[in-house]
């Protein structure tokens, strides 16, 4: 980046709890914090706060993604710390801080106002709602599949607007060719003694209905049936407001003999040691999904991964991996592209695309140029 001088940098989002959203917004707290400029979040507390104070940024407690009327009692304290602060850019990451961003603004004179960046993560619903998401002076898209989104449903949205920055993963965080340490590998085993010496097929990401869970069992019940010595593993945790989901899976694994072939082990701190396991990961959303930093972990270490062919999970394999790509709910073509991967492994390239370096760099030069 090529730096004028230090800037201010303001993020908002709902919470620092785990997350896509939440990992991007550390990652590029870091990079402003490693670049000598400030970086200051706003948000709710949640378990990655620590993390931000660790690289020396700074957090300012806001629930600025309560979904009840009372969020509206943060507007002024929002604006104060715009004006107080002098921040240069804010960094928007969810629609209902950025109409709370949108309010305060209203009581800043246009020539002290921040400039805005949005990002948007996600193929959202209620299209005049997140409308917001492209009022910002520079809307970034994290995949081609997001900015056609934005063509299509904001067509008034000025294409110049738009930036194309892909997330990335760190490469000494995902190295390729990774192994798990000895002493967890043992510990895992001992937690879940039913998968030694076994082929571990993995889904990660939570416990919801888009997510293709039923494809999954379909798949490793087809796979059973041919005596395969393999375990299907799911990662990923429970959504407590649909618990029914859940029960659903149990029973239709019940149903089907399922119950010593398929392993839920709910929410892990550990899933890339849980990628380096796996014969192969999985991706079966059946909408498009802006992203899928589940695929591109597994495939920065190098392990198989299979997806369906569409949104961000089509992106990323055809350009690291097309061995993966399977047609959408194609449930024959990916069993056939299981049996071939676990009888013939093909590796895939090294992730020089999807750099954490790159994102970083690209968001923080545009952070730049508004300035």
């Amino acid at each position: 980046m090529k730096k004028t001088r230090k800037l201010r940098v303001l993020q908002l989002l709902p919470s620092l709890n785990a997350g896509g959203v939440e990992r991007g917004t550390l990652e590029i707290s870091r990079a402003l914090v490693e670049a000598g400029h400030e970086s200051i979040v706003v948000s709710a507390v949640g378990q990655l706060t620590k993390e931000l104070f660790a690289h020396g940024a700074e957090h300012i407690e806001l629930a600025i993604g309560k979904k009840s009327l009372s969020v509206l009692f943060f507007i002024l304290p929002l604006r104060n710390i715009l004006i107080t602060r002098a921040i240069d850019i804010v960094h928007v990451r969810s629609r209902l801080p950025a109409w709370l961003l949108h309010l305060s603004l209203i009581f800043i004179p246009i020539n002290v106002r921040p400039k805005i960046v949005s990002t948007v993560h996600a193929l959202y619903s209620l299209p005049k709602y997140s409308e917001i998401m492209t009022k910002g002076d520079r809307i970034i898209a994290v995949s081609k599949t997001t900015e056609k989104y934005i063509h299509a449903n904001y067509p008034k949205c000025p294409r110049n607007k738009i930036a194309v920055i892909p997330r990335g993963v760190s490469e000494e965080e995902f190295p390729y060719g990774y192994k798990p340490d000895p002493l967890w590998e043992k510990a895992f085993f001992e937690e879940f003694p039913n998968l030694i010496n076994k082929k571990l097929l993995l889904l990660p990401g939570r416990i919801t209905r888009l997510k293709g869970h039923h494809d999954f069992i379909a798949l490793i019940d087809k796979l059973i049936s041919q005596q395969l010595p393999l375990h299907g593993l799911i990662v990923g945790a429970k959504d407590h407001r649909r618990l029914g989901y859940f029960q659903e899976l149990k029973s239709e694994i019940s149903k089907r003999n399922l119950d010593e072939h398929i392993t839920f082990t709910g929410n892990r701190s550990d899933i890339k040691n849980i990628y380096a396991m796996a014969s192969i990961v999985y991706s079966l959303s059946i909408k498009p999904e802006s992203f899928g930093r589940t695929v591109l972990e597994p495939l920065s270490l190098g392990i198989s991964t299979i997806g369906y062919n569409h949104g961000g999970t089509g992106e990323i394999l055809s350009t690291l991996y097309p061995n993966g790509l399977v047609r959408l709910r194609d449930l024959k073509e990916l069993i056939v592209k299981t049996q071939l991967l676990l009888s013939n492994p093909i590796k895939p390239c090294i992730n020089k695309q999807y750099s954490l370096e790159s994102m970083t760099s690209q968001t923080l030069n545009l952070y730049s140029s508004l300035i």
